[in-house]
């Protein structure tokens, strides 16, 4: 039996993490991903995710570093703070003991999803029926979109500058909304077309309304009886939607699926799974010998651009501020040896290996669902195309991190080389010398209107971004 046992031991072998949990950690992740339920269903679009957390931050005691640089408030070890960059992304930084020169311990995230946008001028009318035209964000597969019901969530500026918020079809007395799909009777044409095409972005309209304004005089009474609705209870106009961010999300709610309740299918849980178990981890983490830092960001599904997404300088200016209110000296040169000197755990979902379409996978280097977080080494696509590359430095570090800590992981890649790949944010962080390591929640069905997620996997992602907080 010895020898076998050492024999065992030369192979790396995937832990399914339910039996490493013990009654005590099955309910540690059952509460966990209750809370994680209820947080999901109350953040169905990044702004509303941010305000989430912003609320919870302030109730906590954290402040913010904006407000503190403007008054030039000096930051001191223990200290909690955070900056909300464009109302859609959020760097949240606890001081540690040690000098911020000597680095930074960093779990970035995306707190963005797959979705449909409404367009500036979204409403019209067809044969006596109201639609909005949309325009999808992100790599949805458009046929998904088609026959499930849709809530509009989103935020519109009027003319006189105030803000309206609008969340319509989460609560059982909302209407919903549909994009109707096509009869199988009379799709012999679209049958015969490739996914991809059978189904063109400009179909993704959604209904709206069918009930007539009563004045035949006017033209478009359907569309009229719908403004007259959206006037009534927002005080908007048709121009209106042209200072707006009007996103169209599932209307469905987090729920348990299977038997034995073991997974969670969601609206998504790309990537708001990994920015969830992130902002736990640091707040559990508390103050640590090195300084923490959690970064929520926005734009990943289409490419991390703009001045909310990880493309841009916020996390260098909010590193900068931070030097600046808690050392003698900052510069650019400080600045940059605190990026070189700084870690990241870049979080986010990976493809889990589904039986249904094994084709696509390989298994040997798949990610499984139940089997602990999963870790990257890189991303990109077929030839590593716009990878970050983890050293073998760093899968070191990180991998006995966990071991250490009794924390299931498992490695693997996004499918087969040749069929595709995908990215994070990884690479973007490295940009700035700061090493990055991608590691997330194994995920079915990415992408679509209802991914599934493994309860177990989702306690590990947080425990492991937990671990890494509070490493030296």
């Amino acid at each position: 039996m010895a020898e076998k046992s050492k024999y065992e031991e030369l192979f790396y072998k995937r832990k399914n993490a339910w039996k490493t949990l013990g009654d005590k950690g099955m309910e540690e992740t059952n509460v966990f991903c209750e809370e994680y339920k209820e947080f999901l269903d109350l953040s169905k679009t990044e702004r509303e995710f941010l305000d989430n957390t912003v609320e919870l931050l302030d109730k906590l005691g954290f402040i913010s570093l904006k407000n503190a640089f403007e008054t030039g408030q000096k930051i001191h070890p223990g200290d909690k703070v955070y900056y909300v960059g464009g109302k859609k992304s959020i760097i949240i930084s606890i001081v540690g003991k040690e000098s911020i020169h000597k680095g930074i311990n960093m779990v970035g995230t995306h707190i963005d999803s797959p979705r449909l946008d409404l367009k500036p001028i979204p409403l019209y009318e067809e044969m006596e029926l109201a639609y909005l035209k949309t325009h999808y964000y992100g790599g949805v597969r458009k046929y998904q979109w088609l026959s499930i019901p849709l809530a509009i969530h989103g935020t519109i500026i009027k003319k006189d500058g105030s803000e309206v918020k609008i969340s319509i079809g989460e609560s059982d007395s909302d209407p919903v909304f549909i994009i109707p799909d096509l009869l199988p009777h009379l799709a012999k044409e679209q049958n015969g077309k490739k996914l991809g095409e059978a189904f063109p972005g400009e179909s993704l309209n959604i209904l709206t309304g069918s009930i007539p304004f009563e004045d035949e005089d006017i033209k478009q009474t359907v569309k009229l009886k719908v403004l007259q609705y959206l006037n009534r209870e927002y005080g908007i106009t048709e121009k209106d939607f042209i200072n707006s961010e009007i996103q169209v999300v599932p209307a469905l709610k987090a729920r348990d699926i299977g038997f034995d309740r073991s997974l969670i299918g969601s609206y998504a849980h790309d990537d708001r799974v990994c920015s969830y178990a992130a902002l736990r981890a640091i707040l559990s983490a508390g103050m640590g010998e090195k300084t923490t830092l959690c970064y929520l960001a926005d734009k990943e599904e289409i490419g991390s651009v703009g001045n909310t997404g990880a493309q841009s300088d916020m996390l260098e200016y909010f590193t900068a501020m931070l030097l600046d209110l808690t050392e003698e000296k900052s510069s650019d040169v400080q600045l940059k040896h605190v990026m070189y000197n700084s870690t990241m755990l870049s979080g986010d979902v990976n493809a889990a290996y589904d039986p249904a379409f094994k084709n696509v996978y390989e298994k040997n280097n798949s990610v499984f669902l139940g089997k602990g977080v999963g870790i990257a080494k890189y991303t990109g696509a077929r030839g590593k195309g716009g990878a970050s590359d983890a050293s073998a430095e760093l899968m070191y570090k990180i991998t006995n991190l966990l071991d250490e800590k009794g924390i299931v992981w498992q490695v693997g890649e996004l499918g087969k080389i040749d069929e595709g790949g995908g990215g994070t944010i990884a690479k973007f962080a490295a940009k700035l010398g700061i090493e990055v390591l991608d590691i997330g929640v194994p995920l079915l069905g990415m992408h679509s209107p209802y991914e599934v997620a493994s309860k177990v996997d989702i306690i590990m992602c947080y425990k492991a971004y937990e671990a890494f907080f509070k490493s030296v």
